[in-house]
This record gives structure tokens, C-alpha cells and sequence, in this order.
């Protein structure tokens, strides 16, 4: 072999390895932003889930420490009366020829709505003496707090609050600053604050609060309630009863716009 055909032969050896060097090079720069992609896929992942399961924990826990707003937007006459009987609340006055039965959870959204929407209707009703009101609140989503429970402590603390004269005020406030549900609702120490703050005075109140002096009666009542072939409806998987639900002479009223008058007319 002559000597331009050795150099020729170490042209080619240098060529080949510095090709094989160059892929080697490629192969590993492409798995490093492999990696690199990964990780950033893995850390976004993380924050995401970690920023859902703290804003999940924030809303369910809202209603810790919170001070339930007091104000009520019912506008009520001197003599309409609020009187508890047994597990039901009645309002209005004694003259009035018609009555409905309301029968709602404060922890029902769409119990919230139905204040919203109905409330000024019904008590120009019961202001002029054409109405009365028995309200029925149940715990039909008793389980649907965290922990469980507040739609019965609510219901119980809103009878207790009748008993003091407070009943509207009281259901207002609940209503209007109503906890989500899934959520945590109010505790007893903070219905009691509530029922200070429209005006209770008597401790009367906070010791039916914390003992359930109703429970029983309420409870009594959801489960006759939830079975009156009377108040049943379809809500589109058959029969059954759900809140809110009004009745008056004994049948279900069609909650259409002008459902109040025509029951007053």
C-alpha cells in the first residue's frame, strides 16, 4: 500500500467516526428535550392538580368563620304574625281567606330561587291580608353538606327562631347568604350568632339550637311529607317529591309567572 492510499484510507476512518460521533451527539440531545419536555408536562400537571384540590378545599370550606349577613329583604306588616305550629311555621294574618303550604331546605338551590323570584309577590299578598303561609322547612339534603347535617341544624334553628317571633328574618338571611351545597354549611354556633343578630334575645333559642329541641318533629315531618301522594310530581323519572314544592286546597301549584294571583284570585 502506497502512501496516498494509506492517507486515503485515514481520510475515510476520521470521516466515518466523526459521523458517528455527530449521530451519537443528535441521539442524545434529542432525549434530553425528551426529558426536559416531560418534566414540564409533569410539573404543569402537578400545579394543576394541586391548585384544583386547594380551590376545591377554599370553596367547600367558605363558610368557616363567616358571619351570616342578617338583613332581610321581606317587607313585613306590624300585624302579620309568625307563629310556630308543631314542625311548621305559620304567617300572616287571621283574616286571610287563602292559604298555601311552602315546602323548602335551606340548602335547596333552587328553594333560594324561588325566594328570589316569588317572595315580593307573596307578601304583598300576606301584607294585605289576603294570604297566609305555612312554611314546612325540611332536610331533604341533609346528607348533602360536608359534614352532613346542616339542612336538618337550619330547619331546627329556623323553628327555634319562630318561636321568638324572628322566623322571617331568619329564613331571609339564610336564604340570601345560603351555603353551597357539597359544601360546608353553618354550624350551631354561628346559627345562634345569626338569631342574635335579628334580634333574639331570650337564650331560650340558643339552647334549642344546640340541643335539636325539633329534629325529631322536623324529621317526623320530612318523612310523612316526602310520602303524601298529594304532593308528589314528575320530574322526569317518575313520581316523587322534591322541594320547593307549594300547595294550596290540597293540590300542587304550577310555580308559573302568576302562580300568586291566581291562587289569591
Amino acid at each position: 500500500m502506497g502512501g496516498a492510499e494509506r492517507n486515503a484510507r485515514k481520510r475515510k476512518q476520521q470521516q466515518t467516526a466523526s459521523r458517528s460521533v455527530a449521530q451519537a451527539r443528535g441521539v442524545a440531545g434529542g432525549d434530553k428535550k425528551k426529558v426536559v419536555a416531560i418534566t414540564v408536562a409533569v410539573v404543569v400537571l402537578a400545579a394543576l392538580v394541586i391548585g384544583g384540590v386547594l380551590w376545591t378545599t377554599s370553596s367547600k370550606d367558605s363558610t368557616e368563620g363567616k358571619v351570616i349577613g342578617a338583613e332581610s329583604s321581606t317587607t313585613v306588616a306590624s300585624d302579620v304574625a309568625q307563629k310556630r305550629d308543631g314542625a311548621v311555621v305559620v304567617v300572616g294574618k287571621p283574616e286571610a281567606k287563602k292559604t298555601i303550604d311552602i315546602y323548602a331546605d335551606f340548602l335547596c338551590p333552587i328553594c333560594k330561587q324561588f325566594e328570589e323570584k316569588f317572595n315580593g309577590q307573596i307578601f304583598e299578598q300576606v301584607n294585605k291580608g289576603t294570604l297566609q303561609v305555612r312554611y314546612h322547612m325540611l332536610p331533604m339534603l341533609n346528607q348533602r353538606s360536608d359534614p352532613p347535617g346542616y339542612s336538618l341544624d337550619s330547619a331546627n334553628a329556623s323553628l327555634a327562631a319562630a318561636d321568638a317571633g324572628k322566623f322571617l328574618a331568619f329564613h331571609d338571611a339564610l336564604f340570601k347568604d345560603q351555603p353551597e351545597e357539597g359544601g360546608r354549611g353553618f354550624d350551631k354556633a354561628q346559627l345562634i350568632k345569626l338569631g342574635q343578630d335579628v334580634g333574639i334575645t331570650d337564650p331560650a333559642f340558643a339552647m334549642a339550637v344546640n340541643g335539636g329541641a325539633y329534629e325529631q318533629q322536623i324529621q317526623d315531618a320530612y318523612k310523612k311529607t316526602s310520602t303524601d301522594p298529594a304532593l308528589q310530581q314528575d320530574f322526569g323519572n317518575g313520581p316523587g317529591f322534591g322541594t320547593p314544592t307549594v300547595s294550596a286546597n290540597g293540590q300542587v301549584v304550577k310555580l308559573e309567572a302568576d302562580w300568586v294571583q291566581k291562587v289569591v284570585g
